[in-house]
């Protein structure tokens, strides 16, 4: 069973995923390139040294393939010119290694009792010079190696498997295979029928192309070696006779070693042949003894056990070949003339399987996109629709509804396009990214297969020829880019051709290429239309003139129907349709649609040029007299081409994607983001839907027996009810509050049931379509609902443990027994949680716990058996847990149990007994059972992958592997008739089972076997994916139902493992290990030596590895050198300790050129992302002289990790914020402010005197690295500044004396670095080759320094040798029983304990003393990133939220019963749940109280004894968009993008009151004025990212008033000065005028739409000023540089334009990313006004106005010209009366309200304090990002300044 999975064949470079480099390893000039011949994508390896550019599987040479196929074929070509060598691990059944090397540079054969060098023999080489390059014109060759008979005949070695597989320079490689079947590659499936021949044709994913009508020994070459292993291990055929002899081809490669004597007896000795098939080599095999002169063999027999015979040969010097074709047959030679013996009995691992192959055929798909729910196409004869489904495309027939479908995605299809003659379809999927698809539409097969420059692909446009295919999307650095290909050749076995590309700033939401000339084309996108032509190898574009159009946000385009195309149409998201003409360039003529409804039209009409909201149009079509308009308001609207009147309009069920007219323009295709598809038909005006599918992962699904029915639950909140013969939605259930979890059918009844996430568990009746009946006996989330087959009972399950059993004969139905804590809890929905036997009288679950299965009687739940399923394997050191259950049909009383070890096993229901068992089921574990009701098949799903088995087999049953879809499967069933089967997971897939009628089970006639299988039933279907992916094709069949292929194991986002070199390493005891020790490594003294270069003639070792003499040293790097790292593998550092050298240019290029791929742990640090840029030259205000004083910090960085010190001895407290290190006085809760950090600083450290502070923040650019500072603590000043790390520090870290430090790169780092704290100067450092989490000394061991990374426990022993310091390592990889995938956080306990956490939320313990882990317990659910130790308790946190206190004092005693130790006696104390993920913890040695950072930027003080958690510190989690203030100045309010609105009081600045909103950012804030009402009643009024206002009283701690004024988000808001009205402003334009008292919008202005609103100021001014009336005069500023000034009267409905303003763009002298992470601004304060622009680089500046309040006639704007300035506009005058200059664009602004002071933040991390009167000017630092907010308190003495969610509070010291 273990081999099951290799079977019939493995691809090992897509098992391994070879293309994304985790489980493999490349190094050198490894590159993927597209082979003409093969017309595929393939490996170049290729450099001058051979052992230096390779590909590696696996990974690490610690590690196993594991592969145990007898065969391995090798689809390579030489390159010319050039020499290559191949290196093959074998092991043994002995476990030893043996390595097999193939070369064109070995001379002769040689052998070792672990090496084996075979000389390769290049096509058109002499025979008396074996030793060549590869000649020019080198072919394709299939290698197939019987590594059976390799080990057997050379060294008498029996095979096991494979270990390890390196192809080095110089060569092309197709792909790797294993295999028990001995396939012939110039055999064709129809030849091998129709001959009925004893051999196994080829694979066709293996197979090379062949042109029809030609030989395939013509084109390519197969060598079999050694030439006499047997061609068809099926079936035993002689041939008598010698085939006809003929002379080779002019290049026939060869391995052809020369007979060698070994050290063994004369019968062992040996020499290999090889037979070259195709031509084959000539007469039969033979084996004797040697010749003396090693020219000529004889034939002899050697008996090898049993009595089976075997022909051996050995090597002449000259070798005869047969013709290419046998005489009369039309066949190669190589299937006339098989040499065939019978297999060794070692040999005979037979898979019976009575099925057929395919099993299974794909039938229909209920789904739609995906990844986007924009492409759908029309055929050219407009008979058929053309769409995504996830993975799979599918063409839709809308008369029949039939469909097929187009297979070989491997993720979710983002883009379609199909060319106008229907020849050619192109696709592109989301991931791996850039991968493209060509297809023969008609065939479904697919072309070719390639890579795009592009990044992420978002749309792409065929040309009406086919000869031209546009792709566009965005690169990696996120800029748009085109490229144009050339596939005309595409068809005719060609290549697509890039013909040119290019990258653009503007954005670009469509593209197509015009109809009438391919070279010419158009794009659309936000504020641009462009024109695009293909001219000279490039593609250049004009920019149209649009006008007063130029901010649209332009959605979808189409090209008017005319022969010239000379009219464009393009629609936006503001309701615009503009005409262009393509010649001049301009807009033709502008249409706004607007819905208008007229009584005496039975039909709204939509008029152009009307004011109002306009319909926001998603998409358009153009048909020679028609215009079809897709809404974001649902509607499908038919207009004419003078858009005079709607002609037909749809409503659909959600906003529409995208509408496309057929191409006789009579239909309109349409989908939704709702998952609709369908279509209106024009004259019979009828719409059609063609298919409705959930928008989210379907979670299960139930049948129905009577009626054919289907129930689907989804994460989209709906159940979904389905014709299982149409597949069309019958019915359709949405609970928007609750999802659904899981649903049953009633057996007999029009009823279903159905559980939800809030327990409750309702019947639904189809006749009457509602709810029968509600159940809540349930307090969790239902997890599992099944109903007894005769319908009698249901039963219920939730993640709380609870079971629940009703009655449901009748058509109410009521609860009969509710019993807590049996089944499983905090189980996960699944739908074999749950079981009922056929005969209705047992039910079996998961529980009480996971390692249990219980079975209970259905009626009285009496329990009938408890099995502890962990003990089902007693050689299993692992416990065993259940995943899913399932009941043989009736009148077996079988059970199936998935278990969490990939095992299925079936147990007696009546005694517990395992009757049978299948192992290694999938690679991960089994969540999907159904066995069908003949019990012939069974179902297992887990990941994307479906698996069939041959139940009624009992001896090695076969399996088939479906594949599909492109998320988990969550459920699979069979249908009532048994005909099809279901599975569901991205969508719902029906399958047609291709079976045959029942037949007799196997174990009816006792010791049958069955009959033995046939090729038909061996071999398989598979599916390539990767680079090396071609269409999904039957091997044998060639059949168009889904194929299948390996299992797809989830890729883990972790930089690849690199070996371990084994070398003797001195122990503790100063003993030296045993050499080869595994999990030792050997830090190599010997100066300049080389990684693994691979055997040579010197060299035997098996590795290939030399030991240098003396004690292992460490790998030194120069202090400055911070980029260097060690060369060599993981772990062998071998180049000398060399602190005062350079290291050589191979260690830099090795450490270059390793990955950086963040590690799947939230452990690991990562600096939050800015773009903003430095300043440079900053200058300092002159001390003493300072305007501004830090005086308070709000908020700690959640982001960083072990960032808090507390020392209860003295008091010390510190942390960070962004760049700072704050240092408070709990007591009093002043600061100090320990600047100097330019970054933000991940981690802290303090030395065990507490004298010296060490901190690490990330580098501020590629030419400056990582800085660390060494803080004095009782001084507080920085006494020495450090640099050598690139990329960030993950830990810091102070020796017991504290005379080191210890510094830890990240992942994009990973070195380790020693620093000497007398002298500051850098000791050593060395490359690590993979993430380290987290590190730690012995608090009790000198020089001992423990580390955690992925997998292992890495312990570092530092050893003083006079000046220098050196290094021994000794690395313990977890113990296989843990299961833990990466340790993430470490901690010392009582001597010699070391405690670990895990990703997995394990708490393993180690025996540092033995390096051996004794004990592992699971402490949580989560990740593990903090471990505290101290005497008996230990403290861990995870990223669950939760912090526990363990008692582990019995923790010692069990170390001394080593492997026996249970966790039994390790007990959970205490538990706190807090409200982020832990990341920093400190506690006293008593382990009683301490303080804990969260990632919610919270600090907590907790009390173990008091069991409680206190808030010390708060902040925001996210950006901060607002700081507002009392009238009174006693408290601010600050709002963010996390949703909250927090109540600080700013004389303690503790946080007060906290309103939250979910699932919502809250962008603006406004604090009441004092004349609004009573001054107690104090009110704050919230505008939300949803459109949403709502305003909280602050005095009674609620929300009041909530209103929706506006559909956009809301970006701007303010109280009029009487506070009875409130002005806001959205992102669209609008300005909303609203009373709070009754919650009306009274009036709407539009004159800034089309650009945000970013500020919105209020002020009171004297009736009658400015000649205007009204009391109230203010201000609204938009994001298109235009400030408009109004004076208002809202008591009487009064509203005036006073001024208007609108300045040019400006001009920007250099691109600037100017990071602003969500749209929107908010003045809340008077004379406060701050930006909102997009994230982009050619963006404007923000637009900042505000009333002077030292001069209300005065308005002072900036950002609203060509330059950096701030601008003093006189209202009065209506000009400009100063100007005052900056050194950027200002991004925030305030102006002190008392003193001409004026507050300004720029991008570049700067806050400007600017004199208006002199202007003078002073800038302060203190901000790691963009410096978004400033706002000057009402009373002046304050400044806060924000970036991102860090808020800083200044002191204005002079005003």
């Amino acid at each position: 069973m273990a081999r099951v999975w290799q079977h019939p064949f493995l691809n090992v470079f897509r098992q391994f995923k070879v293309d994304e480099w985790k489980r493999s390893t490349k190094e050198g000039d490894v590159a993927t390139v597209m082979d003409k011949t093969l017309k595929c994508t393939v490996y170049r390896i290729r450099g001058t040294v051979s052992a230096s550019n390779y590909i590696q599987l696996p990974k690490t040479s610690t590690q196993s393939l594991g592969l145990t196929g007898r065969y391995l074929y090798l689809l390579f070509r030489p390159l010319s010119t050039k020499h290559f060598v191949i290196h093959l691990d074998l092991s043994t059944e002995e476990s030893q290694v043996i390595r097999v090397s193939l070369s064109n540079l070995f001379k002769e054969f040689k052998s070792t009792a672990t090496w084996l060098q075979f000389p390769f023999i290049c096509e058109g080489t002499s025979g008396k010079d074996l030793a060549g390059v590869a000649p020019p014109g080198a072919r394709w060759t299939c290698l197939q190696l019987d590594l059976h008979d390799i080990l057997l005949v050379y060294l008498n070695r029996r095979y096991n498997h494979l270990k390890g597989v390196r192809l080095c320079a110089s060569l092309l490689v197709r792909s790797l295979y294993t295999s028990d079947l001995c396939f012939d590659p110039a055999v064709t499936v129809a030849e091998a029928r129709r001959a009925k021949l004893p051999v196994t044709p080829m694979p066709r994913e293996m197979a090379f192309p062949v042109p029809k009508g030609e030989n395939w020994h013509d084109h390519y070459i197969h060598i079999r070696f050694p030439s006499d292993s047997p061609a068809a291990p099926s079936k035993l055929v002689q041939r008598n006779g010698s085939p006809p002899e003929a002379d080779f081809p002019r290049h026939v490669p060869q391995l052809l070693p020369r007979p060698v004597p070994f050290g063994k007896s004369r019968q062992d000795s040996v020499s290999p042949g090889v037979q070259v098939l195709g031509p084959t080599a000539s007469g039969q095999a033979s084996l004797g003894l040697p010749p003396e002169d090693g020219l000529s063999s004889e034939c002899s027999e050697v008996s090898i056990g049993g009595g089976s015979r075997v022909h051996r040969r050995e090597p002449s010097a000259s070798t005869k070949a047969t013709d290419k074709h046998a005489a009369g047959s039309g066949l190669p030679a190589s299937v006339c003339n098989l040499a065939l013996v019978p297999k060794a009995p070692e040999d005979a691992t037979k898979h019976e399987s009575l099925l057929p192959d395919p099993v299974l055929k794909l039938k229909r798909v209920i789904g739609f996109g995906g990844h986007s729910t924009k492409w759908a196409l029309w055929t050219k004869d407009g008979a058929a629709v053309v769409y995504p489904c996830h993975a799979v495309i599918v063409v839709l027939c809308i008369d029949t509804r039939e469909q097929c479908f187009f297979l070989g995605h491997t993720d979710k299809v983002s883009a379609l396009a199909l060319d106008g003659s229907n020849s050619l379809l192109a696709s592109a999927q989301a991931r791996p990214h850039s991968m493209l698809r060509l297809w023969d539409f008609q065939t479904r097969s697919c072309l070719s297969l390639f890579r795009s420059p592009v990044h992420t692909v978002c749309s792409l446009s065929f040309s009406d020829s086919g000869a031209l295919l546009c792709c566009i999307g965005k690169d990696h650095h996120g800029k748009m880019m085109v490229v144009a290909w050339g596939t005309d050749q595409v068809g005719q076995g060609g290549e697509a051709v890039i013909l040119a590309k290019a990258n653009t700033d503007v954005d670009i939401q469509a593209f197509e290429i015009a109809f009438f000339n391919e070279t010419r084309m158009a794009s659309c996108g936000r504020g641009n239309v462009r024109l695009w032509r293909l001219r000279g190898g490039g593609l250049c574009s004009c920019p149209v003139d649009l006008g007063e159009h130029h901010a649209l946000e332009f959605t979808d385009l189409a090209f008017g129907k005319a022969q010239d195309g000379r009219t464009l149409y393009v629609c936006s998201r503001s309701g615009h349709i503009l005409e262009i003409d393509r010649q001049r360039m301009a807009v033709r003529r502008a249409r706004y649609l607007l819905p208008t409804e007229t009584p005496s039209s039975p039909l709204p009409q939509k008029q152009a040029f009307s004011l109002g909201p306009g319909i926001a149009i998603s998409s358009l079509s153009v048909s020679q007299a028609e215009c079809a308009v897709g809404s974001e308001d649902g509607c499908l609207r038919l207009w004419p081409l003078d858009f005079s009147s709607v002609l037909l309009e749809a409503e659909h069920e959600g906003p529409i994607s995208s509408v496309r007219l057929s191409p006789d323009g009579l239909r309109v295709l349409s989908t939704t983001s709702s998952g609709h598809l369908g279509f209106l038909d024009i004259p019979s005006r009828e719409y059609n839907v063609l298919v409705r599918s959930h928008t989210a992962l379907v979670l299960g699904l139930a049948t129905e027996c009577n009626r054919g029915q289907l129930a689907t639950v989804s994460q989209d909140h709906t159940v979904r009810v389905w014709d299982l013969a149409t597949l069309q939605q019958l019915y359709d259930f949405t609970s928007p509050e609750e999802a659904p979890c899981a649903v049953a059918f009633h057996p007999t009844q029009p009823v279903f049931f159905c559980g939800f996430s809030s327990g409750a568990v309702r019947s639904f009746s189809l006749e009457a379509t509602r709810v029968l009946v509600e159940h809540r006996c349930h307090q969790g989330a239902i997890t599992s609902l099944v109903t007894s087959p005769d319908g009698s009972l249901l039963f219920s399950a939730c993640s709380q443990g609870t079971l629940a059993q009703y009655h449901c004969a009748a058509t109410c139905c009521r609860v009969l027994r509710v019993a807590a804590n049996v089944v499983c809890r905090d189980a996960l929905p699944r739908p074999n949680a749950l079981a009922v036997s056929g005969d209705n009288r047992l039910l079996a679950f998961m529980g009480p716990f996971k390692y249990m299965v219980t079975i209970m009687d259905a009626a009285s739940l009496d329990e009938l058996l408890r099995i502890d399923v962990s003990a089902l394997d007693l050689a299993s050191s692992g416990l065993d847990s259940a995943v899913a259950v399932c009941f043989s049909p009736a009148p077996r009383s079988h059970l199936l149990v998935s278990l969490s070890s990939n095992k299925v096993v079936v147990l007696d229901a009546i005694s517990g007994r395992m009757v049978r068992e299948f192992c290694d089921v999938h690679p991960v574990a089994c969540s999907a059972l159904a066995l069908s009701g003949d019990a012939r098949l069974l179902l297992t799903a887990a990941d994307r992958a479906i698996k069939v088995w041959d139940y009624l087999t009992q001896s090695n049953p076969s399996c088939q592997v479906y594949i599909g879809h492109s998320e988990p499967v969550q459920a699979v069933a069979f249908t009532p008739d048994q005909q099809h089967l279901l599975s569901v997971g991205d969508a719902i897939f029906l399958w047609d089972i291709l079976a045959s009628p029942e037949r007799s089970p196997p174990e009816s006639v006792p010791g049958s076997p069955g009959p033995p299988p046939t090729n038909e039933a061996v071999s398989g279907r598979t599916t390539v994916e990767g680079p090396n992916a071609r269409q999904q094709e039957d091997v044998l069949s060639g059949t168009d139902g889904l194929p299948r292929c390996q299992v797809p194991v989830p890729s883990q986002a972790a930089p690849p493992q690199l070996s371990i070199c084994a070398g003797p390493l001195e122990a503790g005891d100063g003993k030296a290990s045993s050499p080869g020790a595994p999990g030792q490594a050997c830090l190599s003294a010997c100066l300049g030596a080389a990684p693994d270069e691979g055997p040579s003639e010197e060299s035997h070792s098996p590795e290939g590895l030399c030991q240098a003499p003396g004690p292992p040293m460490l790998v030194q790097k120069e202090a400055c050198g911070a980029g260097d790292g060690a060369a060599g593998g993981p772990w062998d550092l071998s180049v000398l300790p060399h602190p005062h050298g350079q290291p050589s240019a191979w260690s830099i290029r090795r450490a270059r050129t390793q990955p950086t791929a963040r590690p799947d742990a939230y452990k690991h640090f990562t600096a939050r992302y800015k773009a903003s840029p430095m300043a440079k030259n900053v200058s300092s205000p002159p001390a003493g002289g300072e305007w501004l004083h830090l005086k308070a910090v709000v908020g700690y960085n959640g982001n960083g990790r072990a960032n808090v010190i507390w020392r209860p001895d003295t008091g010390f407290f510190a942390y960070t914020c962004g760049c700072l290190v704050v240092v408070e006085d709990l007591h009093s809760g002043s600061q100090q402010h320990w600047l100097g950090h330019s970054e933000e600083i991940s981690t802290l450290a303090l030395s065990h005197d507490a004298q010296v502070l060490a901190s690490a923040s990330g580098s501020s650019g590629a030419a400056s690295g990582c800085q660390i500072r060494i803080w004095d603590v009782p001084g507080g000043s920085c006494q020495q500044l450090l640099s050598h790390h690139c990329t960030a520090v993950q830990a810091l870290a102070f020796s017991r004396d504290d005379r080191l430090l210890v510094t830890l790169g990240d992942y994009g780092d990973r070195t380790l670095a020693l620093w000497s704290m007398a002298t500051y100067e850098l000791v050593s450092s060395t490359h690590l080759p993979e993430p380290v989490h987290d590190m730690a000394f012995n608090p009790w061991g000198a020089g001992e320094l423990a580390c955690v990374g992925q997998g292992a426990l890495t312990l570092w022993l530092l050893q003083q040798r006079g000046p220098d310091i050196s290094l021994q390592v000794h690395r313990e990889p977890v113990p296989e029983t843990v299961g833990a995938g990466e340790l993430t956080s470490l901690c010392y306990g009582a001597e010699p304990l070391l405690y670990c956490g895990s990703n997995a939320g394990q708490v393993c313990v180690w025996d540092t003393s033995a390096s051996r882990c004794f004990l592992a317990w699971e402490a949580d659910d989560g990740e593990i990133g903090v471990l505290l130790c101290s005497g008996s308790r230990l403290v861990s946190g995870s990223n669950t939220r939760r912090l526990r206190l363990w008692a582990v004092g019995a923790v010692p005693e069990l170390r001394r019963k080593g492997s026996g130790a249970r966790s039994s006696s390790v007990f959970l104390e205490r538990e706190l749940t807090l409200d982020g993920a832990i990341v920093s913890a400190v506690f006293h040695d008593s382990m009683d109280m301490g303080v804990v950072g969260t990632t919610a930027g919270t600090l907590w003080y907790v009390s173990w004894a008091e069991g409680t958690s206190t808030r010390l510190i708060s902040g925001h989690r996210s950006k901060v968009n607002e700081v507002v203030f009392s009238p009174s100045e006693s408290h601010c309010a600050t709002c963010g993008d996390d949703g909250s609105v927090r109540v600080w009081s700013l004389s303690s600045m503790e946080l007060v009151i906290q309103f939250q909103v979910l699932n919502q950012s809250c962008l603006c804030l406004a604090w009441s004025p004092p004349s609004c009402g009573r001054p107690e009643q104090q009110h704050v009024a919230a505008g939300y990212s949803d459109g949403t206002l709502r305003v909280f009283n602050i005095s009674r701690i609620s929300m009041e008033l909530k209103m929706h004024p506006h559909l956009a988000a809301l970006t701007a808001i303010a109280f009029s000065a009487d506070g009875q009205t409130i002005i806001s402003g959205d992102k669209d334009g609008l300005v909303a005028v609203s009373q709070p008292r009754t919650g009306l919008t009274f009036r709407i202005l539009s004159d800034h739409r089309g650009a945000p609103i970013s500020t919105i100021q209020s002020t009171s001014k004297e009736n009658g000023a400015f000649g205007v009336e009204g009391t109230d005069l203010w201000l609204a500023a938009s994001g298109d540089q235009r400030v408009s000034i109004w004076a208002s009267n809202w008591l009487r409905d009064c509203c005036e334009l006073v001024d208007w303003l609108s300045f040019p763009a400006p001009i920007l002298m250099e691109v600037r990313v100017l990071v602003a992470p969500q749209v929107g601004t908010v003045p809340a304060h008077p004379a406060t006004a701050r930006c909102a622009f997009p994230q982009a680089s050619d963006c404007s500046p923000p637009s900042l106005a505000a009333f002077c309040p030292w001069d209300r006639t005065l308005l002072v704007c900036a950002g609203l010209g060509p330059h950096p300035e701030v601008v003093f506009y006189g209202l009065c005058q209506k000009q400009v009366v100063k100007k005052i200059p900056l050194p950027f664009f200002a991004v925030s602004l305030s102006l002190s309200p008392r003193a001409h002071f004026m507050a300004i933040g720029f991008a570049e991390r700067v806050l400007r304090l600017v004199d208006c009167v002199s202007g003078a000017a002073q800038d302060f630092a203190g901000h790691d990002d963009w410096v978004q907010l400033c706002r000057f308190a009402p009373s002046a003495s304050l400044l806060f300044t924000a970036a991102h969610n860090e808020i800083l509070v200044w002191e204005v010291t002079d005003c």
